[in-house]
């Protein structure tokens, strides 16, 4: 069945709506303004700082961004249009990855993954290179686009790419010289940047044909300027086998062999795809499909379920969790997770989390909404964090990681004098998590000679601020310290 719905402003992925009032943070110390972040919690949580990507709050987005649990800011990247921002392990170590690019207006876009060690230098960049058509026919940098960049265990990176491609669209009311979206995905090898696996959906219509859709060609697409959006990939999840794919606009999850063939279909409609559901594994536009205790008899399938697209508001957004049968064909449901007090329909992008298997907390971010949710194992919400206007700014994703960093920049100091003797200090140092305190020392001269210890001040949030009287001295130094450990040291400043 083809649902003649229109494609919904690409799926709110441009966030062309201004926010209209949400607060901004600004700084003496940093060019920046992050928005502010509206913290409700509820119970406890699982330790860990909160990382977004905002979009919609300024005109090319905000940057890639880490906040605690207080809502104080702990990093901001450069501003740009970034998606997938949080913490993976690569070669046994913790990094930060994300993607950044352009994401246009057809809901896909082009851009190339970012990773950066725990001092936030950039140790790999990946890129990728293939005979890809856009739909403005200009080449690109990097063909790597926005909805997946997952690190697996054998130090490969799985991403996701839309080719324009010609196709016969008769089938679904188009014509034979229509254009469409070819949903592919890749498997590269972060050190060399080299391609080890490709798919392409294109290549396998005979298990998953276009008529198979929910998305409706409409009237204004299936030009090479604006194709066709038959399948949406937007995530891939290594398996013993091979690989399980998501396809929003199938409604369905497809478990990919090695080989490129198709061994089963996870359907959120009943009877659709190879297994029956029970009454509450139905899902719909889904987004973020994982996968955890895989046997050869069984798996654990979790994902952010929309249940909606801008065109098709339908029920609420929920997190499922089934158990996929694979030696019955059943799926049965282990867990909804949806906040009564704050009923959520997010039309587009989001994520699912687990945070940990031993507290079987589950963190949601909801996409086109500007919030994140934490839920204990009881399914209950017990954090959440907004920042922004609903259906303004967007994140495509939201995670909640564990990160230690010492950045290898220096700590930024300012300075403004109230009186001939007195100063008012501003100290922060982007990125940092393991300091506590502030040292503060005086100078005879700009090279930092004749150091003398002014006073100390507890850290407070990104950015603190200190009061400093009986100064003889016109130059000043701080040192971010964890106890008496000295971690990073400012330029000497003049004031």
């Amino acid at each position: 069945m083809v649902r003649l719905l229109a494609a919904g402003g690409a799926l709110l992925l441009a966030a062309q709506v201004a926010a209209d009032n949400w607060p901004f943070a600004g700084y003496r110390t940093a060019p920046y303004l992050p928005p502010k972040v509206k913290v409700t919690k509820s119970g406890p949580t699982d330790p860990g700082y909160i990382f977004i990507g905002p979009r919609g709050n300024q005109p090319q987005g905000t940057a890639a961004l880490i906040y605690d649990e207080d809502g104080g800011l702990v990093y901001q990247g450069p501003e740009e249009v970034t998606a997938n921002f949080k913490v993976q392990k690569l070669f046994n170590e913790d990094v930060i990855t994300f993607w950044a690019g352009n994401m246009g207006d057809l809901g896909f876009g082009y851009g190339t993954v970012h990773i950066l060690d725990n001092t936030y230098r950039e140790i790999y960049t990946v890129t990728l290179q293939d005979n890809f058509i856009s739909p403005d026919g200009l080449p690109r940098d990097s063909y790597i686009d926005l909805h997946e960049s997952q690190v697996t265990h054998r130090n490969t990176l799985l991403v996701t790419a839309y080719n324009v491609t010609q196709h016969d669209l008769s089938a679904i009311g188009g014509t034979p010289n229509d254009y469409m979206l070819d949903g592919m995905f890749f498997e590269i090898d972060i050190a060399t940047n080299e391609i080890v696996y490709s798919w392409s959906v294109l290549e396998h219509l005979a298990d998953i044909p276009i008529e198979g859709s929910k998305q409706g060609l409409g009237e204004e697409y299936g030009t090479m300027e604006k194709p066709w959006d038959a399948y949406h990939i937007n995530s891939v999840e290594l398996m013993d086998e091979g690989y399980i794919i998501s396809l929003r606009h199938y409604w369905s999850g497809f478990y990919i062999h090695n080989n490129g063939t198709v061994m089963w279909r996870l359907s959120g409609e009943e009877e659709v795809g190879d297994f029956e559901l029970d009454d509450k594994a139905v899902f719909a536009w889904q987004h973020d499909i994982r996968v955890y205790n895989q046997t050869s008899e069984g798996m654990v399938v979790d994902l952010f379920n929309n249940a909606n697209t801008p065109t098709d508001v339908v029920a609420a957004t929920t997190g499922l969790s089934m158990y996929v049968d694979l030696v019955n064909r059943k799926v049965s449901t282990l867990r909804t997770m949806k906040d009564s007090d704050d009923v959520i329909h997010s039309v587009s992008q989001g994520s699912y989390q687990l945070l940990s298997p031993q507290s079987s907390h589950v963190f949601m971010g909801y996409g086109s909404i500007a919030r994140v949710k934490e839920y204990d194992a009881d399914n209950n919400e017990v954090l959440t964090v907004q920042f922004g206007d609903d259906n303004a700014v967007a994140s495509y994703r939201g995670f909640k990681c564990q990160w230690k960093a010492t950045p290898f920049w220096q700590p930024a100091v300012a300075i403004v004098r109230t009186t001939s003797d007195a100063a008012t200090m501003f100290m922060s140092w982007n990125g940092a998590t393991e300091y506590d305190n502030w040292a503060i020392y005086s100078a005879s001269s700009p090279l930092g000679e004749d150091m003398t210890f002014v006073s100390s001040v507890k850290r407070d949030g990104f950015e603190t601020t200190a009061h400093v009287t009986g100064l003889r001295s016109n130059y000043l130094q701080v040192v971010a310290r964890k106890g008496n450990t000295p971690l990073g040291t400012s330029v000497v400043a003049y004031f």
